[in-house]
C-alpha cells in the first residue's frame, strides 16, 4: 500500500503521472490522510485546480482509495517531523510514519525528510 499526497492524487486522476509514478501505482493500493479532501476543497475554492471533490473522475478514484482518519498519535507525530511547511502536508507524512506506508511525493520538503517513508 502506498500514502498519496493531494497532487499525486490529482495527477492520477488527470492522467499526468510520470512514468515511474505510474507504474509504482499500478503495483500497489492506494491510500490518503483525510486531510486531502480538505485540499481538493480548498485548491478547487481557490481556483487552484479545475476538479472538485464532485468530480466523476475524483469520485470514482476516491471510491478505491483507503482513507486514513487523524488521529491523535498522527496529530503528535507532525509536529516531530524534520521539515517545516504546509501543515497539510506534515499531517500526510505523519500519516506515513503512523501507518508504516511509504508516501508517493513531488515535494522537495518531503523528499528531504529522513524520517518520512518514502516509495521508491
Amino acid at each position: 500500500m502506498l500514502n498519496l499526497d493531494t497532487h499525486v492524487l490529482l495527477h492520477a486522476v488527470a492522467g499526468k503521472l510520470t512514468a515511474a509514478e505510474t507504474r509504482l501505482l499500478a503495483a500497489n493500493r492506494w491510500s490518503i490522510s483525510a486531510i486531502v479532501f480538505w485540499e481538493i476543497a480548498k485548491l478547487s475554492q481557490l481556483g487552484r485546480i479545475a476538479m472538485d471533490l464532485d468530480d466523476a473522475d475524483v469520485v470514482r478514484v476516491l471510491a478505491r482509495v483507503q482513507v486514513w482518519p487523524l488521529t491523535r498519535e498522527i496529530a503528535r507525530e507532525s509536529t516531530r517531523l524534520d521539515i517545516v511547511g504546509d501543515p497539510a502536508d506534515q499531517l500526510i507524512a505523519a500519516t506515513s510514519i503512523v501507518h508504516k506506508v511509504p508516501l508517493v511525493t513531488r515535494d522537495r520538503a518531503l523528499r528531504k525528510s529522513k524520517l518520512v517513508p518514502l516509495a521508491r
